[in-house]
Protein backbone atom coordinates (compact mmCIF):
# COMPACT_ATOMS: atom_id res chain seq x y z
CA UNK A 1 0.00 0.00 0.00
CA UNK A 2 1.40 3.14 -0.98
CA UNK A 3 1.20 6.28 1.45
CA UNK A 4 -0.19 9.50 0.40
CA UNK A 5 2.47 11.86 1.52
CA UNK A 6 0.81 15.77 2.03
CA UNK A 7 3.64 18.59 2.23
CA UNK A 8 3.15 20.77 4.98
CA UNK A 9 1.42 24.42 5.24
CA UNK A 10 3.43 27.27 7.02
CA UNK A 11 0.65 29.99 7.50
CA UNK A 12 -0.22 32.19 10.51
CA UNK A 13 -2.47 30.11 13.39
CA UNK A 14 -4.93 32.60 15.95
CA UNK A 15 -5.63 30.55 18.70
CA UNK A 16 -8.50 31.51 21.06
CA UNK A 17 -9.02 30.37 24.34
CA UNK A 18 -11.91 31.07 26.79
CA UNK A 19 -10.83 31.72 29.94
CA UNK A 20 -11.44 29.20 32.71
CA UNK A 21 -14.18 27.78 30.61
CA UNK A 22 -14.09 24.15 32.80
CA UNK A 23 -15.28 26.34 35.50
CA UNK A 24 -18.77 26.74 33.54
CA UNK A 25 -21.46 24.56 33.93
CA UNK A 26 -22.04 22.78 31.03
CA UNK A 27 -24.87 24.84 29.76
CA UNK A 28 -23.22 28.06 29.78
CA UNK A 29 -20.07 26.50 28.20
CA UNK A 30 -22.99 25.85 25.57
CA UNK A 31 -24.06 28.99 25.09
CA UNK A 32 -20.95 30.88 25.49
CA UNK A 33 -19.00 28.56 22.55
CA UNK A 34 -22.30 28.48 20.47
CA UNK A 35 -22.33 32.85 20.36
CA UNK A 36 -18.27 33.04 19.99
CA UNK A 37 -18.52 30.84 17.04
CA UNK A 38 -21.63 32.63 15.09
CA UNK A 39 -19.73 36.01 16.18
CA UNK A 40 -16.80 35.36 15.18
CA UNK A 41 -17.83 34.26 11.87
CA UNK A 42 -20.19 36.73 11.46
CA UNK A 43 -16.91 39.19 12.01
CA UNK A 44 -14.91 37.30 9.69
CA UNK A 45 -17.23 37.93 6.81
CA UNK A 46 -18.15 41.78 7.64
CA UNK A 47 -14.07 41.79 7.66
CA UNK A 48 -14.14 40.51 4.15
CA UNK A 49 -17.21 43.00 2.75
CA UNK A 50 -14.31 45.15 1.51
CA UNK A 51 -11.82 42.85 0.34
CA UNK A 52 -11.60 40.57 -2.53
CA UNK A 53 -11.78 37.33 -1.70
CA UNK A 54 -14.25 34.88 -0.18
CA UNK A 55 -14.21 33.42 3.11
CA UNK A 56 -12.68 30.43 2.34
CA UNK A 57 -10.00 32.31 0.70
CA UNK A 58 -9.48 34.32 3.74
CA UNK A 59 -9.21 30.93 6.32
CA UNK A 60 -7.35 27.47 5.39
CA UNK A 61 -9.79 25.94 8.10
CA UNK A 62 -10.73 26.75 11.76
CA UNK A 63 -9.70 23.51 14.58
CA UNK A 64 -11.76 22.95 17.76
CA UNK A 65 -10.30 23.10 21.49
CA UNK A 66 -13.12 22.45 23.10
CA UNK A 67 -12.95 25.58 25.33
CA UNK A 68 -11.67 27.61 22.05
CA UNK A 69 -10.48 27.41 18.77
CA UNK A 70 -8.03 27.36 15.99
CA UNK A 71 -8.27 29.82 13.09
CA UNK A 72 -5.42 29.17 9.88
CA UNK A 73 -4.89 31.45 7.94
CA UNK A 74 -4.58 31.06 3.95
CA UNK A 75 -0.67 30.65 3.55
CA UNK A 76 -0.89 33.99 1.11
CA UNK A 77 -1.29 36.27 3.93
CA UNK A 78 0.71 35.29 6.72
CA UNK A 79 1.56 38.12 8.59
CA UNK A 80 -1.99 39.26 9.14
CA UNK A 81 -2.86 36.90 11.85
CA UNK A 82 -1.70 39.69 14.19
CA UNK A 83 -4.42 41.67 13.01
CA UNK A 84 -6.83 39.03 13.28
CA UNK A 85 -5.87 38.25 16.81
CA UNK A 86 -6.52 41.79 17.48
CA UNK A 87 -9.46 41.87 15.66
CA UNK A 88 -11.28 38.86 17.98
CA UNK A 89 -9.61 40.49 20.82
CA UNK A 90 -11.97 43.81 20.67
CA UNK A 91 -15.00 41.91 19.30
CA UNK A 92 -14.66 39.79 22.89
CA UNK A 93 -15.32 43.30 25.23
CA UNK A 94 -18.54 43.11 23.73
CA UNK A 95 -19.07 39.70 24.86
CA UNK A 96 -18.16 40.24 27.92
CA UNK A 97 -21.17 42.81 28.66
CA UNK A 98 -24.03 40.28 27.56
CA UNK A 99 -22.40 37.25 29.39
CA UNK A 100 -21.51 38.21 33.14
CA UNK A 101 -20.15 34.53 33.61
CA UNK A 102 -17.62 35.34 30.42
CA UNK A 103 -13.99 36.42 32.00
CA UNK A 104 -12.88 37.18 28.75
CA UNK A 105 -10.36 35.27 26.31
CA UNK A 106 -6.69 34.89 25.74
CA UNK A 107 -5.15 35.27 22.35
CA UNK A 108 -1.99 33.26 20.52
CA UNK A 109 -0.59 33.84 17.58
CA UNK A 110 1.89 31.93 15.61
CA UNK A 111 3.36 31.50 12.19
CA UNK A 112 4.22 27.22 11.76
CA UNK A 113 2.96 24.35 9.80
CA UNK A 114 0.21 22.41 9.68
CA UNK A 115 -0.64 19.55 7.94
CA UNK A 116 -4.31 18.98 6.31
CA UNK A 117 -5.86 15.87 6.42
CA UNK A 118 -9.70 13.99 5.61
CA UNK A 119 -11.12 13.01 9.39
CA UNK A 120 -13.16 10.00 9.56
CA UNK A 121 -16.12 11.80 8.81
CA UNK A 122 -15.07 12.95 5.74
CA UNK A 123 -14.08 16.24 6.79
CA UNK A 124 -11.08 18.68 6.15
CA UNK A 125 -8.89 19.24 9.57
CA UNK A 126 -5.37 20.15 10.51
CA UNK A 127 -2.54 18.88 12.93
CA UNK A 128 1.14 19.66 13.24
CA UNK A 129 3.62 21.02 15.35
CA UNK A 130 2.30 24.68 14.16
CA UNK A 131 -0.54 24.03 16.67
CA UNK A 132 0.93 22.86 19.19
CA UNK A 133 3.52 25.37 19.73
CA UNK A 134 0.48 27.88 19.45
CA UNK A 135 -0.69 26.71 22.45
CA UNK A 136 2.38 26.81 24.22
CA UNK A 137 2.74 30.52 23.94
CA UNK A 138 -0.86 30.96 26.29
CA UNK A 139 1.75 29.56 28.78
CA UNK A 140 3.36 32.95 29.63
CA UNK A 141 2.46 34.12 33.07
CA UNK A 142 1.90 38.03 32.72
CA UNK A 143 -0.72 37.27 30.12
CA UNK A 144 -3.23 40.12 30.25
CA UNK A 145 -6.24 40.32 28.84
CA UNK A 146 -5.95 43.20 26.53
CA UNK A 147 -3.17 41.97 25.05
CA UNK A 148 -2.69 39.44 22.01
CA UNK A 149 0.45 36.93 22.61
CA UNK A 150 3.09 36.77 19.39
CA UNK A 151 5.70 34.23 18.88
CA UNK A 152 8.91 35.43 17.30
CA UNK A 153 8.14 34.24 14.14
CA UNK A 154 4.59 35.78 13.75
CA UNK A 155 6.32 39.07 14.67
CA UNK A 156 8.45 38.52 11.85
CA UNK A 157 5.43 37.55 9.70
CA UNK A 158 3.73 40.66 10.51
CA UNK A 159 6.93 42.98 9.70
CA UNK A 160 7.33 41.36 6.10
CA UNK A 161 3.53 41.73 5.63
CA UNK A 162 3.83 45.36 6.89
CA UNK A 163 7.02 46.26 4.61
CA UNK A 164 4.58 45.16 1.64
CA UNK A 165 1.33 46.56 2.66
CA UNK A 166 2.50 50.30 3.49
CA UNK A 167 -0.88 50.83 3.89
CA UNK A 168 -1.34 48.39 7.01
CA UNK A 169 1.91 50.01 8.78
CA UNK A 170 0.12 53.29 8.36
CA UNK A 171 -3.24 52.12 9.76
CA UNK A 172 -1.60 50.49 12.70
CA UNK A 173 0.22 53.47 13.52
CA UNK A 174 -2.94 55.38 13.70
CA UNK A 175 -4.23 53.09 15.96
CA UNK A 176 -1.24 53.69 18.18
CA UNK A 177 0.35 49.80 17.79
CA UNK A 178 2.45 48.99 20.41
CA UNK A 179 4.29 45.74 21.54
CA UNK A 180 6.50 44.77 24.36
CA UNK A 181 10.24 43.80 24.24
CA UNK A 182 10.57 39.98 23.09
CA UNK A 183 11.14 37.72 26.10
CA UNK A 184 11.75 34.17 26.66
CA UNK A 185 10.22 31.45 28.54
CA UNK A 186 10.11 27.33 28.86
CA UNK A 187 6.90 25.67 28.37
CA UNK A 188 5.77 22.98 29.73
CA UNK A 189 8.17 20.40 27.99
CA UNK A 190 11.38 22.46 29.16
CA UNK A 191 11.38 24.10 25.14
CA UNK A 192 12.32 27.57 24.79
CA UNK A 193 9.80 30.11 23.28
CA UNK A 194 10.15 33.72 22.49
CA UNK A 195 7.39 36.23 22.01
CA UNK A 196 5.65 39.65 22.61
CA UNK A 197 2.69 41.35 23.98
CA UNK A 198 0.92 43.17 21.44
CA UNK A 199 -1.99 45.86 21.57
CA UNK A 200 -3.90 48.52 20.09
CA UNK A 201 -4.49 51.58 22.30
CA UNK A 202 -7.51 52.57 19.73
CA UNK A 203 -8.69 48.82 18.98
CA UNK A 204 -10.83 48.12 16.70
CA UNK A 205 -11.53 45.65 13.78
CA UNK A 206 -8.90 45.63 10.42
CA UNK A 207 -9.69 44.49 7.21
CA UNK A 208 -7.81 42.49 5.31
CA UNK A 209 -6.07 43.45 2.20
CA UNK A 210 -7.86 43.58 -0.73
CA UNK A 211 -6.04 40.62 -2.59
CA UNK A 212 -6.41 39.61 -6.26
CA UNK A 213 -5.35 35.76 -5.52
CA UNK A 214 -5.47 35.25 -9.78
CA UNK A 215 -2.42 37.63 -10.10
CA UNK A 216 -0.23 35.87 -7.21
CA UNK A 217 2.19 33.46 -7.53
Amino acid sequence: MIREKTQAITTDIVLIDIINFSKLNSSEQLEIVKFLTKSFKKIIEKMLVNSNMTLSKFILGFVSTGDGFYCLLNPRLKGFGTMLGLSFNHFSEHISKRYPYFEGIRIAVHTGEVNEFTDILGSKNFIGDGLNDCARYLEIKNFTISTVMVSDYAFESLKKFLDIHKDFSRLLLSREFKYASMQTFSDKHANEKKGCLVWLRQSGIINPPDINFNSMI
